[in-house]
């Protein structure tokens, strides 16, 4: 299996997943009770990390490989962007969400909630653009395969 292949497989995992999470997952914190949202959170992270944590170094990784050595001239920029785009996700991670994810597992507040949707906005826009680069680049391949 080529590494765009995986590298394409990772990104679109994390795409899906970032929609289903910031249009269902993330909403319906606001109606699990006070009590209980402590709980709650602490369950969220303990389950999702390690769904996410592998799919997101395995794209750092292949994404980092391809853009030091795309497969084709035409395909340098996109996996470039794709690249910085990435690092910019890391960063919205790390700087962003975790501080949120830490700040509702001691209680839930509806500030720190509605902070937390709104930037991982940021975060679904760059997989959202991330997937599509990922797809110009695997059907260039394709394209460049059947000639």
């Amino acid at each position: 299996m080529s590494l765009l292949v995986v590298h394409a497989a990772a990104t679109w995992a994390l795409f899906g997943l970032i929609w289903m999470v910031q249009l269902v997952h993330y909403p319906l914190y606001a109606l699990v009770g006070a009590r209980e949202f402590p709980a709650f959170e602490a369950s969220h992270a303990r389950r999702i990390t390690p769904l996410v944590a592998p799919l997101m170094g395995l794209e750092l990784v292949t994404g980092g490989l391809l853009a030091l050595d795309p497969p084709s001239a035409a395909d340098a920029l996109p996996l470039r962007v794709g690249f910085g785009l990435i690092v910019a996700i890391w960063l919205s991670t790390a700087l962003l969400q975790i501080p949120c994810h830490a700040r509702l597992e001691r209680s839930f507040d509806p500030a720190t909630h509605r902070l937390l949707v709104a930037t991982n906005w940021l975060r679904t826009a760059a997989w959202t653009v991330r997937a599509g680069l990922v797809a110009v680049v695997l059907e260039g391949a394709t394209a460049a395969g059947r000639s």
